[in-house]
């Protein structure tokens, strides 16, 4: 099969992945952990509302913020589309891909049917690069996938047009101006400072540090919210998914973060950022003890409240580190001139 000239990689997570990869294909050499860091994309929210068929958590920002918050510390700037229409949005697509024009899409990831059917689901979030067209496929670079893969065009309209929450609208980006310099050392301490404000600073009882501390507290009674032993089962093991499996690059993007913070001492000459991505990783390493710790009870259905308090003690001991490290962490970036 002849493949466009695309470099494919697997990553981490595909909103930082898919940006990083698009951004090298462009000329800008930056790594996954860099665009992740830059973009202040480490985060904690603890989310529970009747909307919610249960409690949730989310271990990142936003998504769509990885993208746009890069490009406003680095300059970069990306061309950005959605579409009512499907059919115009097809056109649009197959226009780029005739010029050679790799593009990022989001998508439903359980159209993606390249990869195994235990892992696809229906989540409006995740983001392929299309590098081309091959008798009537797309040509898919996805983070997940080992090599470039074949997505037909009846699975590809519906990812892209899928409905529910996030819907794409057929949604796709892909960069136009690369400047000539970029401030590395502004970009590196301006998302620092954003990241860090945000997991200690905002006043809201579910974000932030006081999000994990919102966590610790309430995962004790999910026993009442869940119907049965089952569910509760399913709960408490999809900790362990949210944590590792979904394209955190381990405990919760901790580790990625620990990488972001190792490649920046490196390239600015600085030590402190050295000592905060050890700290990091230490963090990162209880948080795969938690991880582990959930999927074990959560196996077993070992889901007693002597369990649960287990649990809650260990997530409480999570925020008291990931505040004192993100405390740390937002005075030293206002210490740094940038």
């Amino acid at each position: 099969m002849s493949m466009p000239a695309f470099k494919h990689k697997m990553a981490a997570h595909c909103e930082s992945g898919t940006v990083a990869a698009l951004l090298n294909h462009a000329g800008l050499e930056i790594s996954e952990p860099m665009v992740f860091g830059i973009s202040g994309g480490i985060f904690f929210g603890y989310f529970e509302s009747k909307k919610l068929p249960f409690p949730t958590f989310v271990v990142r920002n936003r998504p769509g913020q990885i993208r746009t918050n890069l490009a406003k510390r680095t300059g970069v700037k990306f061309r950005t589309e959605r579409f009512r229409d499907p059919s115009r949005g097809e056109r649009e697509l197959f226009r780029l891909l005739s010029n050679n024009v790799p593009v990022a899409c989001q998508t439903d990831f359980f159209y993606m049917n390249y990869l195994p059917d235990h892992v696809r689901v229906h989540i409006n979030v995740h983001f392929i690069i299309l590098a081309g067209i091959k008798d009537g496929s797309y040509i898919v670079s996805d983070c997940y996938s080992p090599d470039l893969a074949l997505l037909d065009r009846d699975s590809l309209m519906k990812a892209r047009f899928a409905g529910g929450s996030f819907a794409p609208r057929g949604f796709l980006f892909y960069p136009v101006f690369m400047p000539h310099n970029i401030d590395f050392r502004a970009a590196v301490w301006k998302g620092i400072k954003s990241a860090a404000f945000q997991m200690v600073k905002l006043p809201v009882p579910f974000l932030g540090i006081r999000g994990i501390r919102r966590f610790a507290q309430r995962v004790v009674d999910w026993p009442k919210l869940a119907r049965d032993a089952e569910h509760l089962s399913h709960e408490i093991m999809k900790i362990n998914i949210f944590l590792e499996d979904q394209g955190t690059g381990g405990a919760g993007f901790r580790f990625m973060y620990a990488t972001f913070l190792r490649e920046a001492s490196e390239m600015l000459g600085d030590p402190d950022l050295l000592e905060m991505s050890k700290r990091i990783m230490e963090i990162g390493d209880r948080w795969r003890a938690v991880s582990l710790f959930a999927a074990r009870i959560g196996k077993r259905r070992d889901l007693g409240q002597s369990r649960l308090a287990e649990l809650s003690a260990m997530i409480h001991d999570r925020a008291d580190a990931e505040e004192r490290f993100f405390t740390d962490l937002l005075k030293l970036s206002k210490s740094k001139r940038y």
